[in-house]
């Protein structure tokens, strides 16, 4: 069937020609388990990994969000969606401007000295579909045209899903007929503007560059590829991604910085970063373009033209002096359940008090002994590996989210002020849940998941009161195939450290605490929980087959 694609519906809400949905995705880090199976229901980038104290979680990027809400599929109760109110600082009126500072009240800039032009001037502008990549190229093909120059652009758009690599390739020159190719061709870029990291240090970006000539404004922001949709653990290549534009370009002709967060904080949204960057670009003098004329360009584009133009001042004045500019920041307002642990007895108190929280101080009690005696065996050793290892994936087990953890954490009050410091208005909260004892199953016996309206968070505070009865006999939920088997993990891991420790040794401690990391391939809820237990078990018997005939391995 045929049906407006996401990234077509996010422009056209940008340009006020569709309704935005007063509706927006939250995830509860603390109950994400970091499985991926939002990703793999979604197949969206906006899904991005946040590294937390407890792991790699998952949040929602508001600023990419196309809100088809295909991402509350995923097997989790961690998404609560918000409905009504709005994002802090999206306010039409751009009331909030007046607590960001103003770029033009600076002290003016001195302007660069512009390039003649006289042969063809190659510029490539190199990022992923959907985030303004072509508008660029649009931008500065009309300030040419403005100012009588020749202008020739070509656009090698990418999918219209995001994360499409993208390029725009600019010619200008003062006369029409010096242009004499439609592409900007083989180490011919005087100037690369690279929107993404990953895109900029592909290898259809590094060709037009050339040592001596080529300049590259590249913002320095990683966004995840679709590589993270079917990886959870995969890792932005950040130092190979600035090694290759470097080695490309050459050192002194690559200007870093990341234009995202200088955007979102000094503009209010990440859709402007490539006008911030256009602006670095030609503060540096690799523009042959005039100042009026860009700004005149921003003006008929006719879409958010005063914050095009506070982004186009910002990259300049970022440009001139980047340090002063990153100072005007304002600290991100971070509200957090548990602050990242400093060292390895920080991290131990941190869950106990946890655990305490999650069950009692009996419970945390039994996690500090297990994790102290493991310490003290690998004392001789001069090492803190495995006590490290022990205490962050026994904890993953002990502190598995039950319906009362879920409850607890839903309805804790340090994450509801993060989302009232998060939105503003008159919003609801509504959750989306799949109850063992009430879900409907699809044709795989699979649990599906429903929607809770705002008194399920009257009924999280009842249930997170019930705590006590978690694995008693008096527990609804405790009889149940999942919940048995996450209490018998925590036994068998227990003994399997116990095995371990009993024939440790400074040679055999790598493969320790290989053994004592598997909870960390263990994830999720439900059906996704056992699919990764079934593929974990495998592993977690040869690594301890390993162990029993006297395996030794090389430290990391």
């Amino acid at each position: 069937y045929d049906q407006t694609c996401a990234t077509e519906k996010r422009r056209r809400r940008k340009r006020g020609t569709m309704v935005d949905p007063a509706k927006r995705v939250v995830i509860n880090e603390l109950i994400c388990e970091g499985c991926g199976d939002c990703s793999v229901q979604s197949n969206c980038l906006s899904v991005e990994p946040v590294e937390t104290e407890f792991g790699r979680k998952r949040r929602i990027n508001q600023n990419s969000c196309n809100k088809d809400y295909s991402c509350v599929k995923g097997f989790c109760p961690s998404f609560i969606t918000v409905e009504g109110g709005q994002l802090k600082g999206k306010k039409k009126d751009r009331s909030d401007t007046d607590t960001r500072p103003n770029p033009f009240i600076l002290p003016p800039l001195p302007e660069p000295a512009l390039p003649l032009a006289e042969t063809p001037w190659g510029i490539v502008v190199a990022g992923v579909g959907g985030t303004g990549v072509i508008t660029i190229g649009q931008l500065l093909g009309m300030a040419a045209h403005l100012e009588g120059k020749g202008i020739v652009t070509q656009d090698a758009a990418g999918l219209a899903q995001k994360g499409g690599a993208t390029w725009s390739h600019i010619q200008i020159a003062n006369r029409m007929d010096a242009i004499l190719t439609t592409k900007v061709g083989t180490a011919e870029a005087d100037l690369v503007i690279g929107c993404d990291p990953i895109v900029t240090a592909n290898k259809s970006t590094l060709v037009v560059m050339r040592e001596g000539r080529t300049f590259v404004a590249m913002n320095t922001h990683g966004s995840p590829t679709a590589a993270f949709v079917t990886n959870p653990d995969w890792q932005f290549p950040a130092a190979n991604c600035d090694a290759a534009v470097m080695n490309a370009a050459g050192a002194a002709n690559v200007g870093m910085l990341d234009a995202d967060a200088l955007a979102v904080q000094l503009v209010g949204d990440s859709l402007y970063t490539n006008p911030l960057l256009l602006g670095y670009a030609w503060q540096k003098g690799r523009v042959p373009i005039s100042l009026a004329a860009m700004l005149r360009a921003i003006e008929l584009n006719n879409v958010q033209v005063d914050n095009n133009k506070l982004a186009f001042e910002w990259g300049r004045r970022a440009a001139h002096d980047l340090a002063a500019t990153q100072a005007l920041l304002k600290p991100a307002s971070v509200i957090e359940f548990v602050r990242k642990a400093a060292n390895i007895d920080d991290m131990v108190a941190k869950r106990i008090e946890f655990l305490t929280a999650y069950q009692n101080a009996a419970y945390a009690a039994e996690y500090q002994s297990f994790v102290e005696k493991v310490r003290a065996t690998e004392a001789p050793f001069g090492s803190k590996k495995l006590t490290e290892s022990v205490a962050r994936y026994l904890f993953k087990l002990m502190a598995y989210k039950d319906e009362y953890e879920v409850a607890r954490l839903h309805s804790d009050p340090t994450f509801l002020a993060k989302i009232a410091a998060q939105f503003e208005g008159d919003y609801t909260l509504n959750y989306h849940l799949a109850p063992p004892l009430t879900s409907k199953k699809n044709a795989a016996g699979e649990l599906q998941k429903s929607k809770f309206g705002p008194w399920m968070l009257t009924g999280f505070r009842w249930l997170a009161k019930l705590k006590g009865l978690r694995g008693t006999a008096f527990d609804p939920f405790g009889r149940s195939e999942e919940r048995r088997s996450e209490r018998a993990l925590i036994g068998e891991y227990r003994a399997a450290i116990d095995e371990v420790l009993a024939s440790l040794n400074a040679g055999n401690l790598a493969l320790a605490k290989e053994i004592a990391c598997i909870p960390e391939e263990i994830r999720g809820y439900g059906h996704v929980k056992d699919r990764h237990l079934a593929k974990a078990r495998p592993k977690w018997a040869a690594l301890m087959n390993e162990w029993r005939a006297g395996g030794v391995r090389r430290a990391a």
